[in-house]
């Protein structure tokens, strides 16, 4: 079955509201005057985002379109404070970047394990009438309600966390060298836009280290105004520490399709032209020693360039040399070397992600659930106390 990578959903988030508080009054065989007991209603649960390091996709909220938190419980005798809410946790991949649908304002970024993001507070739950009692109001028969409820349309978005991103058009052996330097099997077809979803390697290197490499869909020119799918999934590149661009050496014109390529990213990110560059030329195997040596003089300058063949593995260790050191260089430090721990993660999701993505469908309307009223006192206004 076809399936897509899931990198995009709308949520709809609501909070639980704060319990009333009780304006109970204590009644005894031997205390018949015992006074206001009424405890404290409960807070509402939080609407809490959590990074976890075993997803790769937003494909198990495909289709939880709305999440909701518990109500608080209301207070009751004896001053017992109301339960507290239940939170409700989404739990969502590293690189997952919020947004709120409504305003576009941006939310959070989760980038850690267990990081955990409150987007939506719980109500606290209101005072019980034991806390109002003085000495000239000994019995007041008045408590306040629970705060209400908070809610907001969400979208996620995930942007692949990543060493190395490939840039390049398509059929520029993209998904060839993937499947080369690592254990990810990307789909490889003599046709364009082969790769409909990106796609992870993690590659070994000397001494057992190791960096992630990721592989998305071919851009073309025009991409920006809305040609090609290239540009869907440019935002996965958006944390690459290194983009390595990759072009074939039977290409008319190398420098001006490397040019073309810097152009689609401008328009789409221009802090992108800020990443540390690698140009790989690809499908060298075509081309003899004197072709290539007539080739370098025509290339762009300014930055690493290695020429490589994925077939006859020409080139792919010296790669490998030149994007550990630019990952590593003083100008390009690499944010976060992979860790062992990750590493593992990964490698078990990778491939896994091939088989088990399933389409995704079009973002609908949400229906919104009526919630009954909270009772309103008069002339009872909030104080300004810590969560429970």
């Amino acid at each position: 079955m076809e399936t897509n990578f899931v990198d995009y959903v709308k949520i709809y988030c609501r909070s639980g509201r704060g319990g009333r508080g009780s304006t109970h009054m204590h009644r005894a065989k031997y205390f018949p005057k015992g006074g206001p007991d009424g405890g404290n209603g409960g807070r509402g649960g939080n609407v809490v985002l959590r990074g976890n390091r075993n997803y790769w996709t937003l494909l198990h909220l495909r289709y939880e379109r709305h999440v909701y938190a518990g109500h608080g419980e209301n207070g009751s005798q004896n001053k017992s404070s109301g339960k507290k809410g239940e939170d409700a946790i989404i739990e969502v991949p590293l690189g997952t970047v919020a947004y709120n649908a409504e305003t576009g304002d941006y939310l959070c970024d989760i980038s850690e394990h267990d990081q955990e993001v409150v987007l939506l507070k719980g109500g606290r739950g209101g005072l019980g009438n034991f806390n109002f009692c003085t000495p000239t109001n000994q019995a007041p028969r008045y408590a306040q309600p629970g705060e209400p409820m908070l809610e907001m349309t969400v979208i996620l978005e995930l942007k692949l966390l990543a060493d190395v991103g490939l840039v390049g058009f398509p059929n520029a052996g993209k998904s060839t060298l993937v499947s080369t330097l690592s254990s990810a099997k990307p789909k490889i077809g003599n046709y364009p836009f082969t790769t409909l979803e990106p796609t992870l390697g993690i590659v070994p290197y000397h001494d057992n280290r190791s960096f992630v490499i990721a592989d998305i869909p071919g851009i073309i020119e025009g991409a920006s105004q809305g040609r090609g799918i290239g540009l869907r999934f440019l935002r996965h590149i958006e944390r690459n520490s290194l983009l390595l661009f990759m072009i074939p050496g039977d290409t008319d014109d190398i420098k001006k399709e490397y040019e073309i390529l810097l152009n689609e990213l401008e328009t789409f990110n221009p802090e992108l032209l800020d990443k540390g560059r690698v140009l790989a030329i690809t499908k060298c195997d075509l081309l003899d020693d004197e072709l290539i040596e007539m080739l370098k003089e025509t290339l762009p300058q300014g930055l690493p360039i290695v020429f490589i063949s994925s077939v006859t593995q020409l080139g792919l260790n010296e790669l490998k040399d030149v994007l550990w050191k630019e990952l590593n260089s003083e100008s390009n430090k690499l944010a976060a070397i992979t860790t062992t721990e990750s590493i593992v993660h990964r490698a078990k999701e990778v491939g896994r992600l091939q088989h088990e993505l399933e389409e995704q469908g079009e973002d609908g309307d949400f229906e919104y659930i009526d919630e009954d009223d909270i009772e309103d006192i008069e002339d009872v206004e909030y104080y300004d106390l810590e969560d429970e």
